[in-house]
């Protein structure tokens, strides 16, 4: 291995690390997670209600559970814009880029550090609503094979992630946090839904290729599988975290 690689390398964990750094340090970070993983579960608490009544056509655990992650989900959004933008409000990102001049190496790091920690805060807040729901039905749960389980939950996983991801991209691109969240949440929530149902190729659109990673539609042949959901969805991240590289290295700070 040369010097040259040997430095290249050093110079990418430290950026790492120091991203990483950042991001545990920042408040918002863990106030964030925790407020979406106590919202994801009272909204959980809320379906399992509606499904002891018989008002949800399903008592399928996993199904009820997962209900609300297309609601939980603006947690991850809000939590990738402020990765991306909460440097650019008091001018830190001039300080970062004294000490991390490459921009793409350095934007690169953020969004890996992002995913690092996203990871395993995405894996709790899927599992916790199917447990509570598994736990509160009892006897009356459909029974689902553990295999399911983990599908379900993988895919859930990764929808928030890859989310978190795409969010933290548009943040870089916008660089203002409240009209990135703005933006961001239009679309998941106005935009996305309203597409879904006017138009086929919606179904290539992240939100809806991502919905199909956990939650697929078995009797659309117009739908994407699960894996192509997948497959769909990390092409579009990306797509958009190169994009914000490229701008990134050619705007000023």
């Amino acid at each position: 291995m040369s010097t040259a690689t040997r430095a290249r390398g050093r110079e990418a964990a430290q950026a790492l690390a120091a991203e990483l750094s950042k991001l545990r340090s920042l408040p918002a970070t863990w106030l964030t997670l925790a407020g979406t993983l106590a919202v994801n579960l009272i909204l959980a608490a809320a379906f399992t209600a509606a499904g002891l009544s018989g008002s949800t056509g399903t008592n399928r655990a996993t199904d009820i559970g997962l209900a609300s992650i297309s609601y939980a989900q603006a947690g991850f959004v809000i939590l990738g814009v402020l990765a991306t933008c909460s440097e650019y409000s008091g001018g830190q990102i001039r300080t970062t880029l004294i000490a991390m001049p490459r921009r793409g190496l350095q934007l690169t790091a953020k969004h890996l550090a992002l995913a690092i920690v996203v990871l395993p805060a995405a894996a709790v807040t899927a599992a916790s609503g199917v447990v509570l729901t598994t736990v509160v039905l009892g006897d009356t749960a459909v029974p689902t094979t553990p295999g399911h389980v983990a599908r379900v939950l993988t895919g859930a996983t990764a929808y928030l992630a890859f989310m978190t991801l795409i969010s933290a991209a548009v943040g870089a691109l916008v660089r203002r946090t409240l009209a990135a969240v703005v933006v961001l949440l239009g679309y998941f929530f106005i935009v996305g839904p309203l597409l879904r149902d006017q138009a086929d190729a919606a179904r290539y659109l992240p939100d809806t290729a991502g919905f199909a990673m956990w939650f697929p539609v078995a009797d659309s042949t117009s739908a994407v599988t699960p894996a192509q959901g997948a497959l769909l969805l990390a092409a579009w991240t990306v797509l958009l975290i190169a994009g914000a590289v490229l701008g990134y290295r050619r705007r000023d700070a």
